[in-house]
């Protein structure tokens, strides 16, 4: 799958913009406060059905506007076309169509167009809570796995139910909180199940990336952790369900799941340098990109690179370079304000790339000769 052409009208700083893309390297040069980090956001809409930056959906209307509507023509690997809309006027429903159908769940849309997306937003995941870390794989898995979706939306619903039973000013009747920790505990388990399998599979695969670009200087690690793992999560709902009600939420469950990331023997959050940090970040991303090629829908993922260069030394930058410019990347789009770094991707491209300027919103297709020329 690739995007053909992205047409948006009101999203963010972005007024109106309407681009054809390269099927291989879409290179978007620009200072910071631009849009270029926008036009990524538009093009990860499309897949999400929401934006990477700001989940308030009228937040990314333009100042003055009453509405956003981007649209994206897609090509799947066996040549058909697939058409993509979403538009929002305020203080009306989202509206989100494939092909002009409208669906009737948005979430049966995740995956029809696996992206992955790396930016500064990254650094949440090392320095952030466990809820960046849970969202990182909810993202992978929910791309390839319905069940797991469905699992996972299934066990939201039943957590909230619960929670608002502890917070009750009334002792709540113990039939109805036995019957959502029921629904947590089945669906929770579910959850659990394919995390533990996705991340052992993910393991190796995020390790050889990171050993690629460090050139082996450092052995990192990633581990799972869960009360599920515990014990059975309906009888671990049950015993806690006297401190939670003290505490006024549930303190047990798959909505408490962590990743554990190391340097060496420590965790990367306290030992990890900036160059480290950004490494370890780059190759989960990648890593994420190279299992949704093989177990998702059978389609080479879209690729976001936001800004990725920023506090990589060269030769972590030059190995970098070398694995998104061969073959086995399909689409992808990268942003840079350091002109230096988009001229050694495009230098080892071999076939199509298309380069952009983003200046106030606007942007425009710059040709080859033009670029090189300055």
């Amino acid at each position: 799958m690739w995007l053909k052409r992205i047409s948006i009208l009101n999203y963010k700083n972005l007024e109106q913009v309407d681009l054809a893309f390269s099927r291989k390297m879409n290179c978007i040069i620009g200072r910071n406060g631009m849009g270029k980090t926008n036009l990524m956001d538009a093009v990860y809409y499309l897949s999400f059905c929401k934006s990477a930056t700001n989940p308030v959906d009228s937040q990314n209307i333009c100042h003055d506007q009453d509405f956003f509507v981007v649209q994206g023509f897609y090509e799947t690997d066996d040549g058909d076309p697939e058409e993509v809309y979403c538009g929002l006027k305020r203080r009306q429903k989202k509206q989100f169509k494939r092909n002009k159908k409208e669906y009737t769940r948005l979430s049966d849309h995740i995956g029809l167009i696996p992206l992955v997306m790396v930016s500064p937003a990254d650094s949440l995941l090392i320095a952030g809570g466990s809820e960046e870390r849970r969202r990182f794989m909810d993202v992978v898995i929910s791309q390839f796995d319905r069940e797991y979706l469905d699992a996972l939306i299934r066990y939201n619903k039943a957590l909230l139910q619960r929670n608002t039973l502890l917070k009750a000013e009334v002792e709540p009747e113990e039939e109805l909180m036995a019957v959502w920790e029921e629904a947590m505990a089945a669906s929770g388990e579910v959850v659990y199940r394919k995390r533990r399998e996705f991340i052992d599979e993910f393991i190796p695969v995020f390790q050889s990336y990171y050993s690629y670009i460090s050139q082996g200087r450092e052995q990192v690690s990633l581990a799972y952790e869960s009360h599920a793992a515990e014990g059975n999560l309906l009888e671990l709902l049950a015993a806690s369900r006297q401190r939670d009600r003290i505490m006024g939420y549930s303190l047990k469950g798959v909505h408490k799941d962590d990743l554990i990331m190391q340097l060496g023997d420590f965790p990367i959050k306290r030992e990890g340098s900036q160059g480290q940090n950004k490494t370890y970040l780059i190759a989960l991303k990648l890593a994420q990109f190279e299992f949704l090629k093989r177990t998702g829908s059978h389609t080479t993922p879209i690729v976001l690179l936001d800004d990725i260069f920023d506090k990589l030394d060269a030769s972590r930058v030059e190995q970098i370079v070398k694995l998104v410019a061969g073959d086995s990347f399909g689409q992808i789009f990268i942003t840079d304000t350091n002109r230096d770094h988009l001229d050694k991707i495009l230098k080892k491209i071999e076939g199509d790339y298309k380069l952009f300027e983003v200046d106030n919103g606007m942007v425009n297709e710059r040709g080859e000769d033009t670029y090189e020329a300055e």
